[in-house]
């Protein structure tokens, strides 16, 4: 079993990471906010789910043990597997999926590319009572997901971002990040800065 592995990153993409310890590369999945997290260094230390097939031996990859519960936790619900899971994990960050998983958020869960609201239901039915006993470690705490949640200035600049074309996760990162730093901003002012930032 194979807690982590931790040396050189040697190639990085949206959806793997190779990392080299002891002459080994490591083929290893990613989500994209773990891929995000590993952009701009050189060495790494990746917690690992291994799924091993009669066909194949698979590593995910996650930055915590949190986040490595999380899609644990995922993947044992009926109907999904390790992409579907690895998917989620993609489009929100694990305190954003920890809040809606807890609050019961239906819609949030369905926007996700290939979940339909039989998943969806089924992973809250299944997850809400485990979830919140995982202790998420990251940069950020729950409360401020929550207050993000119920910010309409984020609701507003997100649905803009979507009539433009742009990806959900990835514009939820950008104006998460701009309204944390920049509280006070309006729709307009957080529109423009998103824009240059996707």
């Amino acid at each position: 079993m194979i807690d982590y592995i931790k040396g050189d990153l040697t190639e990085l993409t949206p959806t793997n990471a190779v990392i080299e310890t002891a002459g080994i590369g490591y083929f290893i999945n990613i989500a994209l906010t773990t891929y995000s997290a590993l952009q701009g260094k050189k060495e790494a230390k990746i917690f690992i789910h291994e799924a091993i097939r009669e066909d194949a031996f698979i590593l995910f990859g996650f930055m915590t043990k949190s986040e490595r519960e999380l899609f644990q936790l995922l993947i044992s619900v009926t109907g999904v597997g390790a992409n579907t899971g690895r998917v989620i994990m993609s489009s929100y960050t694990a305190d954003e999926l920890q809040q809606i998983i807890a609050t019961e958020n239906v819609t949030a869960l369905t926007a996700i590319k290939g979940i339909g609201t039989k998943t969806a239901q089924r992973i809250l039915l299944d997850l809400k009572d485990k979830i919140l006993k995982i202790e998420i470690t990251s940069d950020s705490n729950i409360k401020s997901s929550v207050s993000f949640a119920t910010n309409p200035i984020r609701e507003e600049t997100l649905a803009a971002l979507a009539m433009l074309g742009f990806g959900v996760a990835q514009s939820q990162k950008v104006v998460d990040k701009i309204l944390k730093e920049n509280p006070e901003m309006n729709v307009e002012l957080v529109l423009k800065m998103a824009l240059k930032m996707l």
